[in-house]
């Protein structure tokens, strides 16, 4: 099956994290959507002739998460969360692209804290286009659903009426602006 995309440029791209956005939202208490994101993380969208032979790689430095709260930030990067001390990253690599729906659904391995997880983001297609200075930009939305306690993340405290104080199931919600790499051969 061939996909036609307007204005699509196959290349080498890398993710712009001045203009991208990658975050997680948990219940909190079983009442709230928590959404908090993370300041440093990097990637590589290698988009293919044939756009479902494309691929993405991407590594986020899950250090650079900050909820607002300290005593929250080392709760999460201590052994009960994220282990950061032994598990300062998060990596993404890409298995496989195809049409679902009216977009993309993208899998791939997730690894966190040490466990490395199948996951599938639905993946919309914002486009292709010409940035300010001429460099050239795709720009992507794409979302998964992961259950914490695969990638070991067990802790589960509850308040007195049986709800958790952090939920099981955690979003994970990527806007990536990515920029073509110049031709370095000529």
């Amino acid at each position: 099956m061939t996909v036609e995309i307007p204005g699509y440029v196959a290349g080498t791209w890398d993710i712009d994290p001045v203009h991208s956005d990658v975050s997680f939202v948990v219940r909190h208490l079983g009442l709230t959507r928590f959404r908090r994101g993370v300041e440093k993380f990097g990637g590589q969208i290698v988009t293919a002739p044939d756009p479902l032979d494309s691929a993405v790689t991407a590594t986020v430095d899950l250090t650079s998460l900050d909820t607002g709260l300290e005593s929250f930030n080392r709760h999460l990067a201590g052994a009960e969360f994220l282990d950061l001390d032994n598990h300062p990253t998060a990596e993404f690599r890409s298995s496989a692209l195809r049409v679902e729906d009216d977009g993309f659904a993208l899998d791939g391995e997730l690894s966190l804290r040490g466990a490395a997880r199948p996951v599938r983001f639905a993946l919309e297609l914002l486009g292709f286009g010409t940035g300010i200075n001429g460099d050239q930009k795709v720009a992507f939305s794409a979302a998964a659903t992961i259950r914490r306690s695969e990638f070991g993340i067990v802790f589960d405290s509850k308040l007195p009426d049986g709800r958790l104080i952090v939920g099981e199931q955690v979003q994970l919600l990527l806007e990536i602006e990515a920029v073509l790499r110049a031709d370095v051969t000529g």
